[in-house]
Protein backbone atom coordinates (compact mmCIF):
# COMPACT_ATOMS: atom_id res chain seq x y z
CA UNK A 1 0.00 0.00 0.00
CA UNK A 2 1.10 3.54 -1.18
CA UNK A 3 0.64 5.35 2.14
CA UNK A 4 -0.45 9.50 2.10
CA UNK A 5 2.02 11.38 4.63
CA UNK A 6 0.71 13.19 6.14
CA UNK A 7 -3.19 11.97 6.10
CA UNK A 8 -5.45 14.69 4.48
CA UNK A 9 -7.34 17.18 6.30
CA UNK A 10 -9.64 17.39 3.78
CA UNK A 11 -11.48 15.48 1.31
CA UNK A 12 -9.74 17.21 -1.26
CA UNK A 13 -6.44 16.13 0.05
CA UNK A 14 -7.59 13.04 -0.36
CA UNK A 15 -9.12 13.10 -4.25
CA UNK A 16 -5.52 14.89 -5.29
CA UNK A 17 -3.67 11.96 -3.31
CA UNK A 18 -5.86 9.59 -5.26
CA UNK A 19 -5.50 10.51 -8.44
CA UNK A 20 -1.58 11.05 -7.78
CA UNK A 21 -1.99 7.07 -6.91
CA UNK A 22 -3.94 6.43 -10.27
CA UNK A 23 -1.15 7.87 -12.29
CA UNK A 24 1.57 5.67 -11.29
CA UNK A 25 -0.63 2.43 -12.79
CA UNK A 26 0.28 1.19 -15.84
CA UNK A 27 -2.13 0.52 -17.44
CA UNK A 28 -4.42 3.08 -16.04
CA UNK A 29 -7.95 2.39 -14.76
CA UNK A 30 -10.82 4.00 -16.98
CA UNK A 31 -12.00 6.90 -15.92
CA UNK A 32 -15.50 5.77 -14.83
CA UNK A 33 -12.80 3.54 -12.33
CA UNK A 34 -11.12 7.02 -11.80
CA UNK A 35 -14.70 9.10 -11.00
CA UNK A 36 -16.00 6.19 -8.60
CA UNK A 37 -12.59 6.19 -6.57
CA UNK A 38 -12.35 9.60 -6.22
CA UNK A 39 -16.41 9.49 -5.19
CA UNK A 40 -14.96 6.78 -2.40
CA UNK A 41 -12.16 8.50 -0.93
CA UNK A 42 -13.89 11.98 -0.77
CA UNK A 43 -16.72 9.68 0.77
CA UNK A 44 -14.31 7.93 3.48
CA UNK A 45 -12.22 10.78 4.57
CA UNK A 46 -15.95 13.38 4.56
CA UNK A 47 -17.01 10.64 6.96
CA UNK A 48 -13.87 9.99 9.13
CA UNK A 49 -13.79 13.84 9.35
CA UNK A 50 -17.21 14.24 10.10
CA UNK A 51 -17.70 11.75 12.66
CA UNK A 52 -14.14 10.59 14.01
CA UNK A 53 -12.97 14.35 13.95
CA UNK A 54 -9.67 13.13 12.10
CA UNK A 55 -8.04 10.99 9.27
CA UNK A 56 -5.19 9.52 10.79
CA UNK A 57 -4.19 7.15 7.94
CA UNK A 58 -4.88 7.18 4.05
CA UNK A 59 -3.33 4.32 2.20
CA UNK A 60 -3.56 2.96 -2.20
CA UNK A 61 -3.00 -0.35 -3.46
CA UNK A 62 -3.22 -2.10 -6.52
CA UNK A 63 -3.23 -5.46 -8.48
CA UNK A 64 -3.71 -7.16 -11.75
CA UNK A 65 -8.05 -6.65 -10.98
CA UNK A 66 -8.99 -4.66 -7.80
CA UNK A 67 -7.94 -1.18 -6.66
CA UNK A 68 -7.66 -0.78 -2.88
CA UNK A 69 -8.22 2.54 -0.38
CA UNK A 70 -7.56 2.10 3.33
CA UNK A 71 -8.80 5.33 5.51
CA UNK A 72 -7.80 5.40 9.46
CA UNK A 73 -10.00 7.44 11.52
CA UNK A 74 -9.26 8.06 16.00
CA UNK A 75 -12.80 6.89 16.74
CA UNK A 76 -13.25 3.00 17.47
CA UNK A 77 -17.41 3.31 16.48
CA UNK A 78 -18.11 1.45 13.07
CA UNK A 79 -19.79 2.75 10.69
CA UNK A 80 -23.88 2.90 11.20
CA UNK A 81 -26.13 2.98 8.09
CA UNK A 82 -29.09 5.37 8.53
CA UNK A 83 -31.83 7.10 6.75
CA UNK A 84 -30.57 9.48 4.31
CA UNK A 85 -31.57 13.10 5.14
CA UNK A 86 -33.58 14.30 2.01
CA UNK A 87 -33.21 18.10 2.86
CA UNK A 88 -29.78 17.92 2.97
CA UNK A 89 -29.81 18.63 6.40
CA UNK A 90 -27.34 15.56 8.48
CA UNK A 91 -26.29 13.66 4.90
CA UNK A 92 -26.71 9.73 5.46
CA UNK A 93 -25.58 9.39 1.65
CA UNK A 94 -21.94 8.65 2.49
CA UNK A 95 -22.04 5.22 3.76
CA UNK A 96 -24.35 3.73 1.32
CA UNK A 97 -22.75 4.94 -1.34
CA UNK A 98 -19.26 3.38 -0.52
CA UNK A 99 -21.33 0.31 0.02
CA UNK A 100 -22.36 0.49 -3.58
CA UNK A 101 -19.21 1.26 -5.16
CA UNK A 102 -17.14 -1.35 -3.48
CA UNK A 103 -16.66 -4.90 -3.92
CA UNK A 104 -15.40 -5.56 -0.32
CA UNK A 105 -15.30 -3.18 2.55
CA UNK A 106 -13.82 -4.31 5.66
CA UNK A 107 -13.65 -2.83 8.98
CA UNK A 108 -11.26 -3.28 11.66
CA UNK A 109 -10.90 -1.99 14.89
CA UNK A 110 -7.51 -0.77 15.62
CA UNK A 111 -7.32 -0.34 19.14
CA UNK A 112 -5.98 1.98 20.78
CA UNK A 113 -5.29 4.15 17.41
CA UNK A 114 -9.81 3.65 16.50
CA UNK A 115 -10.35 1.81 13.10
CA UNK A 116 -9.09 0.94 9.40
CA UNK A 117 -11.56 0.55 6.51
CA UNK A 118 -10.28 -1.27 3.84
CA UNK A 119 -12.07 -0.80 0.50
CA UNK A 120 -11.61 -2.68 -2.75
CA UNK A 121 -13.69 -1.67 -5.61
CA UNK A 122 -12.82 -3.37 -9.44
CA UNK A 123 -9.86 -1.75 -11.32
Amino acid sequence: MAVTEPPPSKAADARAAAKAFLETLDPRPAVTTLQDLLLLVSELVTNALRHAGAVTALAFGADKDTLYVQVGDPSPDLPQQRTPDLRGGTGGFGWPLVLRLAKRVDVRRHPPRGKLIVVAMAR
